[in-house]
C-alpha cells in the first residue's frame, strides 16, 4: 500500500513562518555539525505546558500530509496544517548572549505565555 503525500510551497512573506537569517544560519550550522543534508526543521504545536499549548522544533526527514513547506536561503522548514494556523506569522530567532541561548519563537497569536516561555496559548 502507498500513500501520497502532498508538500505545498508557501512563498507568500506574510503567511506562514518567518525563520531569520541568524537562526537559518544556525540550523545549517547543526545539520553540517550532523553530516545530514536530508534533515528539514520541524515546528510544531502540541497540547501541554501550564499555558496550554507548547512547541515542538526538531529536525525531520519525513513529508507528511498538508504540510507547508518553504525554504530560507536553503534551510527548509516544515510545519504540519493542525499547526498552521496557530504559528501563522511567527518568527523563528535564534539567540546567543550572556543572557540566553537557543531558538526564540515571537508568536503573534498567543493571548498569553508562561512565565518561562516555553507555552502558549
Amino acid at each position: 500500500m502507498t500513500s501520497t503525500t502532498t508538500v505545498t510551497e508557501d512563498t507568500a512573506p506574510a503567511q506562514g513562518v518567518q525563520l531569520t537569517d541568524v537562526a537559518a544560519a544556525k540550523v545549517r550550522a547543526l545539520l553540517e555539525q550532523e553530516g545530514r543534508d536530508d534533515l528539514r526543521l520541524r515546528i510544531a504545536v502540541q497540547p501541554g505546558g501550564c499555558s496550554g499549548l507548547i512547541y515542538q522544533l526538531y529536525f525531520d526527514e519525513r513529508d507528511l500530509d498538508g504540510d507547508a513547506v518553504r525554504d530560507f536561503d536553503g534551510v527548509g522548514l516544515v510545519v504540519d496544517k493542525m499547526s498552521a494556523p496557530y504559528l501563522d506569522g511567527a518568527t523563528i530567532d535564534f539567540a546567543d548572549t550572556i543572557e540566553k541561548q537557543g531558538f526564540t519563537i515571537d508568536n503573534p497569536n498567543a493571548g498569553s505565555s508562561c512565565a518561562c516561555g516555553d507555552s502558549f496559548s
